[in-house]
């Protein structure tokens, strides 16, 4: 099979046009929006990198599933087909529909946590973190040294430290973990997966303190391409059999089924514990609905029945993992500083290497992300200072990649763009805050450019 040349393993058989406009005009509809990209009217972005949560193109299959979706309450049939895809590949013997991921996030950590517990994972993402601080627990990230230098090559820079881990269970005590989280892949680390050595050695840890190991899922078939890749004794498995054998090693999980689900909604919950399980479901019914639907309709419970198992074919895997490298490579070729190596759904742009003269305080990945709307109508998303606050590490800004979407002729222009913004990155200035909520305020807040050196609070 030739390989020099990247095809999408699809022909498209319906166009969504998608509107041009200017310079001025998008320097007038960001002073509008506050400078936060989340608050611009989808119909006045050209390409739309924001997300890949439920902005993926749903397939032939998945539209003839929706076909027959049961609508009734309780006991539909399209939950019975929705239950059996999710433990064919996950394994768990609960599983608890939910509208999205962050639903089921919400009920995972109101149900198995308290106020004054810590959480530990590799790196939270912000729903996971804001649904974690809600109840008052801690959430802790336990990156490997690696994850935390973006230009470092390594192949699984997505993985836990184990020791960190063992240290973190001894300072604070067994009893104040309820449970540990694995994020595959690490989103907020970009994108980077987690081996399966790492996963064993982590669920070896959780097994000797007793402690539940839990999976944030939502690209586990990107993570399973990566391990059949890059790890030793699993070339010739498929990406079913990786994941089947890497949710073994924990106990439950929390899905967004907008990502690696393939749909546009939904998600769930999964668990082996009957006990959680009845409780979990118990808040399922006061704030998402019956157990046999959980916030979603029966047809929507069809497309991720389907949509699930497509994401693990090897030949779409191949060209989504394919596909993003080639964003990433051809920026790093050109010496844009992008987070090493390329993740499986998006390239992280380097935002404190590619705009050093602006310090965190004034958020260098908010000005970033718009100065490449304003260069070619691309939304992106900034990941760091404004999202994480004191906590980020880094800041980054995300070019993510809805599934199915875009085609190799989309992404080159997104190079275009992105190396004109390089050209003339001595000009960008920074940001500052105008408004922000407690909780999530990436979401809805407001900014400005700086205009003068302004100190700056990174507290959210």
């Amino acid at each position: 099979m030739p390989s020099k040349t990247i095809i999408e393993p699809f022909r498209i058989k319906s166009v969504e046009p998608i509107r041009w406009t200017t310079r001025e005009q998008r320097e007038e509809l960001l002073r509008a929006a506050h400078y936060n990209l989340f608050l611009l009217p989808a119909d006045d972005v050209l390409i739309d990198l924001l997300t890949d949560s439920g902005t993926g193109a749903m397939s032939t299959r998945q539209w003839a599933a929706i076909m027959q979706g049961d609508e009734s309450y309780a006991g539909s049939r399209s939950f019975d087909r929705f239950r059996d895809s999710i433990q064919e590949i996950f394994g768990y013997h609960h599983v608890i529909p939910t509208h999205q991921g962050r639903a089921a996030e919400r009920i995972l950590f109101s149900v198995a946590c308290k106020k004054g517990d810590v959480i530990p994972n590799n790196t939270h993402f912000d729903t996971t973190r804001a649904n974690i601080e809600f109840i008052g627990a801690e959430a802790v990230d336990l990156p490997i040294p690696e994850a935390r230098q973006p230009s470092k090559w390594h192949p699984f820079k997505g993985n836990m430290d184990v020791a960190a881990l063992e240290e973190l269970i001894a300072r604070v005590g067994r009893e104040r973990i309820p449970l540990v989280m694995i994020t595959i892949t690490n989103n907020s680390g970009g994108g980077q997966p987690v081996s399966m050595e790492n996963a064993r050695a982590v669920s070896a840890v959780c097994h000797k303190h007793r402690i539940p190991l839990y999976f944030d899922a939502c690209r586990f078939a990107e993570n399973a391409y990566f391990v059949k890749q890059r790890e030793d004794g699993y070339s010739n498995k498929t990406p079913k059999q990786i994941t089947q054998e890497m949710f073994a090693l924990g106990d439950g999980c929390t899905m967004s089924a907008k990502k690696d689900g393939m749909a546009n909604i939904g998600g769930f919950l999964c668990t082996n514990d009957g006990v959680l399980a009845a409780q979990e479901k118990d808040l399922l019914i006061l704030t998402e609905g019956y157990p046999t639907y959980g916030g979603l309709a029966g047809r929507d419970l069809e497309a991720i029945a389907v949509g699930i198992q497509e994401s693990l074919e090897e030949d779409y895997l191949r060209y989504r993992i394919a596909s993003t490298a080639y964003l990433g490579n051809h920026l790093a070729n050109e010496g844009v500083p992008i987070l090493q190596p390329p993740g499986g759904h998006a390239i992280y742009l380097d935002a404190r290497a590619f705009l050093p003269h602006i310090p965190p305080t004034q958020f260098p990945g908010v000005a970033l992300a718009g100065e490449l709307y304003l260069e070619g109508g691309i939304r992106s998303v900034e990941i760091g200072s404004l999202m994480f606050g004191a906590a980020a590490t880094m800041d980054l800004v995300r070019l993510a990649i809805p599934r199915r979407v875009y085609t190799q002729s989309h992404v080159d222009y997104v190079i275009e763009v992105v190396l004109a913004v390089w050209q003339r990155r001595e000009q960008i200035r920074g940001m500052k805050l105008t408004y922000q909520a407690p909780f999530l305020r990436h979401f809805t807040a407001y900014l400005e450019p700086v205009t003068a050196e302004v100190p700056q609070l990174l507290e959210a």
